[in-house]
């Protein structure tokens, strides 16, 4: 199993930033397989939408570092481990300025960085954006063509609906074209992934209702049918699960769920948020060491 842990960048961990290095190559030495970043732009006062299903905000989304940042210190801090994004909302950055901080990224990583885009689902953050809330989707699909024209051509320019770049120079390349994972749950968002994504993000919770590995698998069927309709390898299609584990969970619950889930899909890369069971970065990073031992025992 590959194992990866979110960094420190939400609530109280996001005000021990100085100690992001110290915490990324600590689990590199531990053994950790990745190591993972998220994106809010703001936490509404009044959401139109809550986070989760519910009608509000947690209130560790008050305190968030920004990912491309926190990203790079991790990146200049390690030499092993996989860096990835889950996810960053793509239709709130232009894809020019997109392009830029992820090609910086899996530059300096040496050819490390998964980049986990999303759609996001908060009107506010749009807002903050400047964007349109509406055709999240096909601005995503513009977002990723704009991607892959500035990643694979000098001049680069691409002239969608929704997003533009202006012929330009393009003369950096990432170290390779960093895989585009993709988190969904829809239709849609399922059937896109099997079209054009490297990876799937699905997310387990713990505690969860039982037979969830079950529904992830009817979800990436999805996924695999639209992969051989669009004349893919649905086995070159990777899945990364992300593990949101609730305040107050015992760690034995944790394991024992991943183990399950994994056994039941066959999903054997996983990274946990540990932001909700711990409140400083030698509370992440003990509970971290603490869960690589129960999932590699």
């Amino acid at each position: 199993m590959k194992i990866g842990f979110a960094l420190p960048q939400y609530g109280s961990h996001a005000r021990e930033g100085a100690r992001i290095a110290h915490y990324a190559t600590t689990l590199e030495h531990a053994g950790a397989d990745s190591l993972w970043v998220g994106e809010r732009l703001i936490a509404a006062t009044d959401p139109q939408v809550g986070y989760g299903g519910k009608d509000t905000i947690p209130d560790e989304f008050n305190c968030v570092l920004d990912p491309f940042v926190v990203l790079g210190i991790a990146a200049a801090a390690t030499e092993r481990v996989r860096l990835g994004t889950n996810v960053l909302i793509a239709p709130l950055h232009r894809p020019a300025v997109l392009a830029r901080a992820l090609t910086t990224v899996e530059v300096v990583s040496a050819g490390r960085l998964i980049a986990g885009l999303g759609i996001g689902w908060s009107p506010e953050e749009y807002a903050a954006a400047e964007v349109p809330f509406t055709h999240r989707g096909a601005r995503l699909e513009e977002t990723l063509d704009a991607l892959e024209a500035i990643w694979t051509s000098d001049p680069a320019a691409y002239q969608g609906r929704f997003v533009q770049v202006p012929s330009h120079r393009s003369e950096l390349k990432p170290v390779r074209r960093p895989p585009i994972h993709l988190a969904a749950f829809s239709p849609a968002g399922l059937a896109r992934i099997g079209r054009r994504g490297d990876g799937w993000l699905p997310m387990v919770p713990v505690p969860g209702p039982p037979g969830w590995g079950k529904q992830l698998l009817r979800l990436r069927a999805v996924i695999d049918e639209a992969a051989v309709a669009a004349g893919r390898d649905p086995q070159a299609i990777d899945t990364v699960l992300r593990v949101n584990i609730a305040a107050g969970t015992d760690l034995e619950l944790v394991a024992d769920t991943v183990h399950s889930v994994v056994a039941d899909t066959g999903f054997d890369d996983v990274f946990l948020d540990l932001l909700y069971v711990t409140d400083s970065v030698d509370h992440m990073l003990d509970t971290a060491a603490d869960l690589l031992q129960r999932l590699r025992a």
